[in-house]
């Protein structure tokens, strides 16, 4: 498991508009540094749906795109880059990721806009988790700097969207008990919109 030291002002955000059982209601980057045998980084999103909000049911989260670009040797390197696709699965909400057992995400495609919609006012009991669609990367030789993703999306009201990314050992290796992932971090929380969003996520410059 990572380790994840939070700053008093994360620890005490308050912002209601972050449902209670959130674990992480703010960004951060992880204290603890990449390992350096974790040759392998992905990204990942959460939605989730705010039943405090009237209409929830039919909050959506659409995705257009989303990218991973990693910095070695002051050279940006592209390792995921997507258009209208994401995986995942639908995570236990409360309490928050209590389990890795999870049920397939659904997934509805517009093909108009080339784009995926997570249509999680359906399912609000549950945490959407997602992430690339292509497969995990390895990291650029050299040495690495960190890594940025960005996600463009669209976020209807009773939404929520927060992105980050993990480091893992390799491209192949499984999740699991023995610490084969290391969680970089991840953003702030991102809310409703009648407009497109560039969600973001870097660990570049952290200490």
């Amino acid at each position: 498991m990572f380790l994840c030291v939070l700053t008093a002002a994360q620890r005490s955000s308050s912002d209601p508009r972050v449902p209670d059982e959130v674990k992480f209601k703010t960004g951060y980057v992880n204290s603890m540094p990449r390992p350096p045998d974790f040759k392998s980084a992905m990204l990942w999103g959460i939605a989730i749906a705010d039943s405090r909000v009237p209409g929830h049911q039919s909050a959506t989260v659409e995705i257009a795109s989303t990218q991973l670009i990693c910095r070695t040797d002051e050279k940006n390197v592209t390792l995921n880059d997507d258009t209208g696709n994401v995986r995942g699965g639908l995570y236990r909400r409360i309490p928050w990721f209590g389990t890795d057992q999870h049920e397939p995400m659904p997934l509805t495609y517009n093909p108009s806009l080339h784009t995926v919609v997570l249509r999680v006012g359906q399912r609000p009991d549950v945490v959407w988790h997602f992430w690339s669609a292509s497969p995990r990367a390895a990291l650029p030789a050299g040495n690495p700097e960190g890594c940025t993703v960005k996600a463009r999306v669209k976020i209807s009201p009773g939404a929520l969207l927060q992105i980050g990314m993990d480091y893992w050992r390799n491209p192949t290796v499984a999740y699991g008990p023995g610490g084969n992932n290391h969680e970089a971090g991840a953003s702030n929380w991102y809310f409703p919109s009648d407009q497109w969003q560039d969600a973001t996520f870097t660990d570049i410059g952290s200490p």
